[in-house]
């Protein structure tokens, strides 16, 4: 498999090779899903909370008489049947989203991503981006030649201030590094942008 090589004016240099341990890997759609809804659990804060019939400030009397009225006898207002009353088998705010899967089974579904937009054409190398002061304008018009009106995931080695300012702008556009390359990511963005270096490095992190 091999995608297609850039200069930073968007002009097509060549091609690279990826690795096929990670870009042809076949993964079932049922392992692709539980590690997108794993990632999407774990994320949750769980700090979502309902108050009890016991938490509800008020409903401290009968809110009318037991007998003689002709409705139905009522104990309390902060009832979870009344408006503003409490809430049957509401969040508690102590809820643990969090879901296990083990490492291979990650790292396959990961790959497995991968592939798929690799197989679809959707991977582009970035040789280099050597911009002395960060140039919004100079990556548009690269994003203009290579992916044009795409969401883009730019997967970069380490932390470049020049690069992640020249795209903080450019709606649709995230950098990520090769470490935290991660499946939601992965999916939900059309097209992934390897700078040159930061492919080498995800091979690195990902084959040791």
């Amino acid at each position: 498999m091999k995608a297609p090589l850039y200069t930073s004016v968007g002009e097509k240099k060549g091609e690279v090779s990826l690795n096929e341990s990670i870009f042809e890997v076949s993964a079932s759609p049922g392992l692709l899903h539980e590690a997108l809804i794993r990632q999407h659990s774990n994320a949750r804060l769980g700090n979502a909370k309902t108050l009890t019939r016991a938490e509800v400030r008020g409903g401290g009397r009968k809110p009318y008489r037991q007998k003689g009225t002709g409705r139905a006898r009522q104990g309390t207002i902060s009832a979870p049947h009344y408006r503003g009353g409490g809430v049957v088998f509401g969040p508690t705010g102590r809820e643990n989203y969090e879901k296990e899967m083990p490492r291979k089974m990650r790292r396959k579904a990961l790959f497995g991503s991968l592939s798929v937009k690799a197989e679809n054409g959707k991977i582009a190398i970035l040789e280099s981006f050597d911009e002395k002061i960060p140039k919004t304008k100079a990556f548009v018009l690269f994003l203009e030649k290579v992916a044009p009106r795409e969401k883009v995931l730019l997967v970069i080695p380490q932390k470049d201030m020049i690069i992640e300012k020249s795209v903080s702008n450019i709606p649709g556009v995230k950098v990520i590094l090769s470490g935290y390359l991660n499946i939601a990511d992965v999916m939900s963005f059309g097209t992934l942008i390897f700078l040159e270096s930061g492919l080498k490095k995800t091979e690195e992190i990902f084959l040791s």
